[in-house]
């Protein structure tokens, strides 16, 4: 085993870890830059690039198009039929629900839903207004800014992250809420001060250089706006009692600078690694609109004519030569033929269709299992939360269970607005779920009147609550597959089971994402393509 050399990576990884774990992912990046440890710019791997089918590798290997039955009209369905109808299969898509979009689901005024627990909602959001249900942001390296561009669905910014948004931990005595600025000031300044300190008393020798630790201390000095002591004290990066204005204006910060003690007893600094992570990261888009404009677009595209909605599937079977699949639509009992089938259904929804696709499809599909979300549309008479708490946009953090408070990132400036009152997930949102509408409405607004204040419950307007694993035909927000997609016994999904391929989000890395959705579909229609050329 070999000796571990002082001053060297090993103790600095230690260092680091220490540093991490006292002021999240952002002091420690920060850190690593001070040190010259962050990793440099460098060519990305990048795996071989998608190429759509068409309708001239057909020409080229003098071969005809096969007919294809997508089942599920979600992403993962609809860019399968997108894709392979670009070389001219002929696809049909199979949609229990009365839309296309599966977990894409934008709700506007006049929408309706009945729940599993026989709940019965229509939206009553006025002209303009919208809640996302399900997915509402989109980072700028996914594929689905691809489609976006390529279907011609506008995009504006979704605001993920807000300096002026709050932070409120009931749990942690807080009385009122901080902005996130405020609270990121608080706890990267003593995160400085303290590393600081413990550089100046030598505590740093045996992990870091003279040279490191002198970087390190000037970066701090920064970092965490110190005076000339190495303390910190606050400053106008909290924000201020009255804003600068005009001569004689010139501001007053924020006094009352709480302890050290206080700010990490708080819990504040625990939100500030969010903003880190690749999948979250500004800039975030939304399609202008509503995000159902997605799947609109792809139903455009491939005709809407080809996709059957109200089809419930009750049968796969692969016959060898094909695929027969039985479906109800209209009381009705119905089949199709096909060459080819791809199951786009969630998998604890294709876990319950019956099928003689062996053990093994199964087994894999019922080892995947689904997790609980739910949000609430909140529609306010005025934009109350821009002219009283200038907030535009953002997103508000507390842990209380309503867990997130989204400010739309759209229509600045207009008459009324709509919140996102929670969006919660696990047993928040399945307590949420086994309550009446009204019931979540109250309980939503008595928590957000902790936050804003009584204009939270007085301008409502009306509200629209909606939670995924109480969705007929989905049941799931999202899934947990136990190992990764690429886990052995996900095999017989991964690859086709005789005639039938498999497509979704949860045959990804980025499970709960459209991204996931179109890269299945990308990679399931890529397969079958090649199979249809070589037969």
């Amino acid at each position: 085993m070999a000796q571990t050399q002082p001053g060297t990576g090993t103790s600095r990884r230690a260092f680091l870890r220490d540093v991490g774990i006292t002021g999240g992912a952002g002091a420690m990046l920060a850190t690593m830059g001070a040190l010259g440890m962050a990793p440099t710019a460098q060519a990305a791997q990048r795996e071989k690039p998608f190429r759509a089918p068409s309708a001239g590798d057909f020409t080229l290997h003098g071969r005809a198009a096969a007919k294809v039955v997508v089942v599920g009209g979600g992403i993962a369905g609809l860019a399968s039929a997108y894709e392979l109808g670009k070389a001219g299969y002929d696809c049909t898509v199979l949609e229990a629900r009365d839309r296309a979009g599966g977990r894409n689901f934008t709700v506007r005024g006049g929408d309706s839903t009945v729940d599993l627990y026989g709940n019965r909602q229509t939206a009553r959001f006025a002209e303009g207004q919208y809640m996302n249900a399900g997915p509402g942001r989109i980072p700028q390296w996914m594929v689905t800014l691809d489609y976006c561009r390529e279907l011609g669905v506008p995009l504006e910014v979704f605001t993920n992250t807000n300096a002026d948004a709050y932070i409120f931990n009931e749990s942690a005595g807080m009385s009122e809420p901080m902005r996130y600025r405020t609270a990121k000031a608080d706890v990267y300044g003593y995160v400085s001060e303290l590393l600081a300190k413990a550089t100046d008393k030598g505590a740093l020798d045996k992990e870091l250089t003279t040279a490191d630790q002198d970087r390190l201390t000037e970066f701090l000095k920064d970092f965490g706006e110190l005076g000339d002591k190495m303390t910190y004290e606050g400053g106008d990066r909290r924000g201020y009692r009255t804003v600068p204005a005009a001569t004689g204006t010139p501001g007053v910060p924020l006094g009352d600078v709480p302890s050290a003690s206080e700010v990490f007893a708080s819990g504040v600094g625990r939100y500030f690694s969010f903003e880190f992570g690749f999948d979250q990261a500004m800039l975030m888009f939304q399609p202008v609109g509503g995000m159902d404009r997605i799947p609109q677009a792809l139903t455009r595209a491939i005709g809407a004519h080809k996709v059957r909605t109200g089809a419930a599937v009750t049968r796969i079977t692969d016959k060898g030569h094909g695929v027969t699949v039985t479906y109800t639509q209209g009381g009705r009992t119905r089949s199709i033929d096909a060459d080819f089938c791809i199951g786009a259904l969630p998998p604890n929804i294709l876990a319950k269709v019956p099928h003689n696709l062996g053990p093994g499809v199964q087994r894999a599909l019922e080892a995947i299992t689904p997790q609980s979300a739910g949000k609430i549309g909140l529609e306010y008479r005025s934009r109350w939360w821009e002219l009283d708490h200038r907030i535009y946009g953002g997103i508000t953090e507390t842990d209380m269970d309503v867990s997130h408070i989204w400010h739309p990132s759209h229509g600045f400036h207009g008459e009324r607005g709509l919140l996102v009152g929670y969006y919660n997930y696990d047993k928040d949102a399945d307590t949420y779920a086994a309550l009446t509408p009204k019931e979540r409405e109250k309980r939503a607004v008595a928590a957000g009147v902790k936050i804003y204040g009584e204009k939270y419950r007085s301008e409502l307007a009306s509200s629209f609550s909606h939670h995924w694993r109480q969705t007929p035909y989905l049941e799931a927000a999202w899934h947990d597959t136990p190992g990764g997609p690429d886990d052995p016994r996900y095999g017989p999904l991964n690859e086709p089971t005789g005639r039938v391929y498999f497509a979704g989000d949860w045959l990804s890395y980025t499970d709960a994402w459209q991204h996931g959705a179109f890269t299945s579909a990308r990679r399931a229609i890529s397969k079958l393509h090649a199979r249809v050329l070589a037969a």
